[in-house]
């Protein structure tokens, strides 16, 4: 479930403002993965601007207190998830740990950073949610560790309708303060793509694998 318009719409302007997002609907990128995408997403940059990861940590904030009042951890996926945990956790004046993609190769072996009090009651925090898979890997090592989730809370979600189904099928909310469909919209408006390209995004949302 997305946060309200106008934070949807300020979050997506914003990403696309500082370079968080670049879009090339005809020259596509090429993840990680393998997978050939018309968006490339790095939500990590906005931690280097004040009033952005101010107006993030202030929406998880209010997500939280309105959805989720009886929250008691924060817990921040690594790595890009981490920083808005911090901030969001001294918003709300709670607990906070972070969970790594595997755990330590060393030492104690610890996947989880901090300590997860047995049956808290958790919001995991997000960057990015694409497949969804490692957003639910992150809420399953809370669950292992004795805690209970309540729901992931991510900045931006690609939509894609595989995500949906992973979440509804581990039986857990997903919450997104912006969209790629707001997204596409606001970088329409602001001239940064054509009618043509806007048309190839919708495309590429609902066929991930429009260009392989």
């Amino acid at each position: 479930m997305q946060a309200n318009e106008t934070i949807a719409r300020n979050i997506a302007s914003a990403l696309l403002e500082i370079g968080a997002v670049s879009l090339n609907a005809k020259n596509p990128f090429t993840w990680t993965s393998g997978i050939k995408s018309p968006i490339y997403c790095d939500n990590r940059l906005t931690i280097s601007y004040p009033q952005i990861r101010g107006m993030i940590a202030d929406g998880f904030a209010s997500l939280i207190r309105t959805r989720y009042p009886d929250a008691e951890l924060i817990a921040g996926a690594a790595t890009g998830g981490i920083p808005h945990a911090a901030l969001v956790a001294d918003r709300l004046n709670l607990p906070m740990v972070y969970v790594r993609s595997k755990p330590k190769e060393h030492g104690q072996g610890r996947m989880i950073e901090g300590v997860v009090q047995q049956g808290a009651k958790t919001i995991v925090i997000e960057d990015l949610v694409s497949t969804g898979k490692s957003s639910l890997r992150v809420a399953q090592a809370v669950r292992d560790e004795g805690g209970q989730v309540l729901a992931v809370a991510a900045i931006f979600t690609y939509e894609f309708a595989a995500a949906t189904a992973a979440f509804r099928e581990a039986g857990i909310a997903l919450h997104t303060l912006s969209n790629y469909s707001t997204l596409i919209q606001c970088a329409l408006e602001s001239g940064r793509i054509d009618e043509e390209s806007l048309a190839l995004l919708k495309k590429w949302r609902d066929n991930p694998q429009l260009y392989a």
